[in-house]
């Protein structure tokens, strides 16, 4: 079946965008997780796929998955027919929305542009909750005509589209964004809990926070309906934010600086993941490592 469009990935993310995507153009999708396929086919406009390599019959093909590994084992090796590299038609544009590994999407770009085929690196930010809403801000990387091409999609899933470099770099720049993301949270975490400790309310001083120089997106909208109120519910995994805040050191150690704020960010954040024992935490669950290891509670 021939498709303007093809989806691959519908887990958290990929479901709410794969239906804003296709109240604009039909979509064919494909998941590993046959259930998750077809609950996005039960809506107008979506239909399902069998196989990875079917995507090759569309124009374009969006990616929305874990990590740069998982998008090559998808992709497969282009000198196999079977796969779906080795199918893909010069002039398809592959759209990659995963949390992708910046180098890794420059020499994936490099061997599919000696193919005919554009790659564009376009992650988001926003969360499962403006993902429903259609309202990600996507940045996008890539050769400016491959952007032109893909944006009038990615307007559908996003209130805010920008161009900002060359093959890599909105991978790069997601990477970064969610290592800043991460430090503010870990930070406004541990500034409550000294706080708590010598005895003030954590409430108020968030309050207070909030109206002064020391505030940021974590104290304005994450800690107190999810930490202070015990819901723990962010919507984004703490594996995820360890995996994206680890690519984000490991660029820059390449570039060879030496972030020792990052650098201690990362270390909280694993450490709550392995002290958690759980499979997959929120990333607001930071707040119960916290509470191990100083034996401060800030949930009411």
């Amino acid at each position: 079946m021939k498709t303007a469009v093809a989806f691959i990935g519908l887990g958290t993310m990929g479901q709410p965008m794969v239906r804003s995507l296709a109240r604009t153009v039909p979509v064919a999708v494909y998941d590993a997780n046959p259930e998750a396929v077809a609950a996005a086919a039960s809506y107008d406009g979506i239909t399902a796929l069998h196989d990875a390599p079917e995507c090759a019959q569309a124009d374009t093909v969006l990616l929305m998955l874990p990590n740069s590994s998982v998008v090559a084992q998808v992709l497969g090796a282009p000198d196999d027919p079977a796969s779906l590299a080795g199918r893909l038609r010069p002039g398809t544009l592959i759209i990659d929305m995963s949390s992708s590994n910046p180098q890794a999407t420059q020499e994936l770009a490099a061997r599919f542009q000696e193919r005919g085929v554009a790659v564009v690196d376009a992650p988001v930010s926003g969360g499962p909750r403006k993902a429903a809403t259609a309202e990600l801000t996507i940045m996008v990387g890539g050769a400016p005509e491959d952007v032109e091409r893909a944006t009038p999609l990615l307007q559908t899933m996003g209130s805010s589209v920008t161009h900002v470099g060359v093959s890599g770099s909105a991978h790069a720049l997601k990477a970064l964004n969610n290592l800043l993301s991460a430090i503010g949270l870990v930070g406004a975490l541990e500034v409550l809990t000294i706080g708590a400790k010598f005895g003030l309310d954590p409430k108020v001083m968030l309050e207070v926070i909030n109206r002064s120089t020391g505030r940021n997106q974590a104290t304005e909208v994450k800690i107190g309906p999810e930490v202070l109120d015990g819901r723990f519910d962010v919507g984004f995994s703490l594996p995820l934010t360890v995996k994206d805040i680890t690519t984000a050191l490991e660029l820059s150690h390449s570039l060879q600086i030496d972030p020792a704020v990052s650098e201690a960010c990362v270390q909280v954040c694993q450490a709550a993941l392995a002290s958690l024992g759980k499979p997959n935490p929120d990333q607001s669950e930071i707040a119960r490592h916290l509470e191990k290891t100083t034996g401060v509670t800030l949930a009411r």
